[in-house]
């Protein structure tokens, strides 16, 4: 982890909720959250997240404009071990390498706030209470990539969906069209986000049905990106993390050119989370791969 931080900062000094159906899974709220934090007496049951990262550049694109990040790791305490990770993925856009410019930008930024606000109860350092809610910490982060962007590739723009992950909660920050989504045992996969482009805008206007938003024209336009525009309303929400299930990161190079089913199946099926990741890499590059392909998977055991 010391390493990840080194890489990350140098030697420098330093909207709506969605609730789940039932009690047994419903999110704490932001009180709960950072009381957990906080805490120096709460036991935890023990629990192990893991996760796996896969990438490529596709079959029709010379350069690699997506960026990913995927860090697992503990939160020790006296009381017990926390899971922690943070699972970002980011489609650039922009031409003449601006779009990876602005990807990358986006993932260390909003990875670098994050780290930087965790640092000290990761590493065990004596702190103040934290008074941030992780809402209003993931938002500060894509608002700060929003002008880091801005900054170094004017006129570009990324997608951005980010994931922060303690103990059973998941904090979500998204922008564009990259997804997050659920996929379960027994073959359903929900995604949890919304996308920000206009054939969904179309969709939910009723303008078109979902089996014509699949050909229509203009479908990867996004009317919501980071980098783009003065005002930036992120979706930034907390849900339960999926037992058992599998929490799903991914770019349009996936989700837009492997059907759903095959999603499930590949990673239902897989004997572990790199090999579907994998698998699900292959598979969108066997469907033409006219995209980049960058996809995130974490499971909670226990």
């Amino acid at each position: 982890m010391d390493k990840i931080f080194r890489f990350l900062f140098g030697n420098r000094s330093t909207p709506p909720e969605k609730v789940m159906d039932t009690a047994n899974t419903a999110p704490l709220t932001e009180e709960q959250l950072k009381a957990i934090v906080n805490s120096q007496n709460m036991q935890f049951d023990l629990q192990q997240l893991i996760s796996a990262a896969g990438q490529s550049v596709g079959k029709q694109r010379d350069l690699n404009e997506d960026s990913l990040l995927a860090i697992t790791t503990t939160m020790a305490g006296n009381s017990g071990n926390l899971p922690f990770g943070l699972y970002i993925v980011a489609d650039g856009m922009g031409g003449h390498q601006f779009g990876e410019v602005a990807s990358n930008a986006a993932v260390r930024t909003v990875a670098g706030y994050i780290l930087k606000k965790f640092q000290p109860y990761l590493f065990q350092i004596k702190v103040e209470t934290m008074e941030e809610s992780f809402q209003e910490i993931m938002s500060g982060a894509v608002s700060e990539a929003q002008r880091i962007i801005q900054r170094e590739a004017p006129g570009s723009g990324t997608t951005l969906t980010a994931a922060l992950v303690l103990g059973q909660q998941i904090t979500v920050a998204h922008v564009g069209d990259s997804r997050a989504s659920f996929i379960y045992p027994d073959g359903r996969l929900e995604t949890v986000t919304r996308d920000h482009s206009l054939v969904q805008r179309l969709q939910e206007l009723g303008h078109i049905t979902a089996e014509e938003a699949e050909n229509y024209p203009h479908r990867n336009v996004l009317y919501k990106a980071l980098g783009q525009g003065d005002i930036l309303d992120p979706e930034i929400f907390t849900l339960a993390f999926p037992q058992p299930g599998t929490l799903m990161i991914c770019s349009d190079g996936l989700w837009g050119v492997v059907a759903e089913q095959d999603i499930v199946r590949a990673v239902n099926e897989a004997p572990s989370l790199q090999r579907a990741c994998q698998n699900l890499v292959a598979a969108a590059n066997m469907a033409g791969g006219p995209d980049n392909i960058s996809v995130v998977l974490a499971q909670l055991i226990g």
